[in-house]
């Protein structure tokens, strides 16, 4: 079980280290270029991830913060939703959003590793 744990958290770290990647990539495309679907597909990959390892926790003995979790999950909900938006829509990503989505990625690293 403590391998499928660890699985999971390198599977959450590196959607993390993808959803910074992603901002890399969204800055690189054309000013009217649409949202990349790749923020979609690993801000599912953190929901999953970071669900499964919820899930898993009373199987693992591992011992969580409910409202630290609520919080990151809430963020990622935020997320999810703006790229969800502006992938569907197909129209050119708002210079604000790449900065934004990033920034909350960046604040949920923050809860992730100074909330304890």
């Amino acid at each position: 079980m403590e391998f499928v744990r660890l699985l999971l958290v390198f599977l959450h770290l590196l959607g993390m280290a993808l959803l910074v990647g992603m901002f890399l990539v969204q800055r690189r495309a054309a000013a009217d270029a649409p949202l990349n679907k790749g923020w979609l597909h690993v801000a599912a990959l953190q929901l999953i991830t970071g669900l499964a390892l919820q899930l898993l926790a009373p199987a693992t003995d591992q011992d969580y913060n409910a409202m630290k979790l609520g919080i990151k999950m809430l963020i990622l909900l935020v997320i999810g939703a703006l790229a969800l938006v502006y992938v569907i829509r197909r129209v050119p990503a708002p210079k604000w959003l790449p900065p934004t989505l990033v920034g909350l990625v960046v604040v949920n690293v923050g809860i992730a590793v100074f909330w304890t």
